[in-house]
């Protein structure tokens, strides 16, 4: 071959790369550049799993992440705990049984176990086993006491969620979010994601709409001061929550031609809820409690009894990689910030918010290698605004999961585009159908998404797509991330 034929296709071998790339900045700037979201904040990153930067673009800016937050307690968690790590909730009886009656109180101990409740944990809802029912694991825990032969409790009966540190309200999270269920507090015990589901919708006209709750235990009064207008009406109707009071409110007006809805409504003390939804178990089992239905979250309270007494029943959670599922493919705030306070009981001996963010960190800087600069960490779930992550920093982490021997439980939760999950209605019709993976998040001004891009051949490439103080709606905003994401794939 001439010398200059072999120059030529050294330059060319050369620079069809770099003009690749060029390319590919072209058309993703094009994209971030748009009016309205020129005047946004934007950050992104594309890399390869070997961690080579394919794109970026103020890639190392600090950002507020939102829900997609969540793909760092649940990478933690994956990678820290063994997949099949269980959280143990204890019963004990603070005094004897004698002829099926349990002379003293009897004490729920909590360990963290967020699976009392309906849920799905894998994409294939009609797996054996993938899903349960609001009272399945309720239900299973009451079958244990009652195996024990108690018929009658002569005590209290107590939510003991002690394992956690007591205070169960993150302090920074809004007022407004404390009624729902993604700010429900959060103790070492906990049912129905510690909130009870209000359905509501018209009756006739100038009558309250109907409301009903699930479950409905009698733990809180409720005033229906709402009324069904006709269908020209607008829609006012509100609930709000009266904790002082143990108290719901309706109010507002409901057009008569409404849609009945679901809402989700947070209980303000999850160790009573807990112990009121097992009396009502074991009472549709024939087991009567006689005292009251009590709740502490005092380390000391019952420390004696469950030093001495052994143990009535130990119920087991599901495995810790079925937590991971809900977390990341419907986005459930409360089981993340319950892994968070995991990770600060198992790993440092405190079941709280800052020992879980110190166990994160020190995962991400010394595990992972991120940069100490590349993140401020406020809570698990993203619902925060003092969380502040890098698109390099995730970039990094995802980069590293991939590699990591306890991958599955975190890749099978990341939604995928098409598919059961947050991301079931977007990229439908683009080449990249099918092929995306990723955590979106969301609050006021806020979208993101970090995930994977899946390739014909080759290892898949990693992304994060954050945008900051935009103001343009969140179907646009939508839109707009999903563009990027489909040219970052091309």
């Amino acid at each position: 071959m001439p010398v200059r034929t072999l120059v030529l296709f050294a330059l060319f071998a050369f620079c069809t790369p770099l003009a690749a790339q060029r390319g590919l900045a072209g058309r993703v700037d094009r994209v971030l550049d748009q009016a309205p979201f020129d005047r946004a904040n934007w950050g992104v990153v594309l890399m390869d799993t070997a961690g080579r930067v394919l794109y970026q673009r103020n890639a190392d800016r600090l950002f507020i992440p939102a829900s997609s937050t969540k793909l760092i307690v649940s990478a933690t968690a994956a990678a820290l705990f063994p997949p099949d790590f269980t959280a143990t909730t204890d019963v004990y009886g603070t005094g004897p049984i004698v002829q099926g009656v349990l002379e003293g109180a009897l004490v729920i101990h909590g360990a963290g176990d967020p699976t009392f409740g309906a849920r799905c944990y894998a994409v294939d809802t009609l797996a054996l086993g993938a899903c349960e029912w609001m009272w399945s694991r309720m239900g299973a825990l009451a079958d244990s006491i009652a195996a024990r032969g108690i018929r009658t409790v002569n005590g209290a009966i107590v939510g003991d969620g002690s394992a956690f540190e007591s205070r169960q309200i993150h302090p920074v999270w809004e007022v407004a979010d404390l009624t729902w269920w993604y700010a429900s507090p959060v103790s070492a015990l906990g049912f129905n994601d510690n909130s009870v589901n209000v359905r509501y919708g018209p009756s006739r006209v100038g009558a309250p709409p109907v409301v009903t709750f699930a479950p409905d235990l009698g733990h809180f009064r409720f005033e229906n001061r709402a009324v069904t207008g006709a269908a020209t009406d607008t829609m006012t109707f509100a609930l709000w929550r009266d904790d002082a009071a143990h108290l719901i409110v309706a109010e507002g007006v409901m057009p008569v031609d409404s849609a009945f809805r679901t809402r989700y409504v947070a209980m303000p003390d999850p160790d009573l809820y807990f112990a009121l939804a097992l009396r009502a178990a074991l009472a549709e089992r024939g087991v009567a409690v006689r005292g009251p239905t009590l709740s502490t979250t005092d380390p000391a309270r019952y420390a004696a009894c469950r030093t001495i007494c052994p143990p009535l029943v130990r119920f087991p959670s599901r495995p810790v990689r079925d937590w991971i599922f809900p977390i990341l493919n419907t986005s459930q705030n409360w089981y993340a910030e319950m892994v968070l306070k995991h990770l600060g009981a198992g790993m440092r001996g405190a079941g709280s918010w800052r020992d879980g963010l110190a166990v994160e960190r020190r995962f991400l800087i010394d595990s992972v290698g991120i940069d100490s600069t590349a993140f401020d960490l406020s809570d698990g779930s993203g619902l925060s605004t003092g969380n502040l992550v890098t698109p390099r920093a995730f970039a990094q982490l995802l980069t590293y999961m991939w590699r990591h021997q306890n991958r599955d439980a975190f890749l099978a939760g990341i939604p995928r585009s098409g598919a059961v999950g947050s991301l079931r209605s977007r990229f439908l019709g683009t080449p990249m159908e099918g092929r995306v993976l990723g955590k979106p998040g969301y609050i006021s001004h806020v979208n993101t998404l970090t995930g994977y891009i899946e390739r014909e051949r080759g290892g898949p490439l990693v992304y994060s797509v954050m945008v900051n103080n935009r103001v343009a709606g969140y179907a646009q905003a939508l839109a707009q991330i999903d563009s990027v994401v489909v040219e970052l794939g091309r």
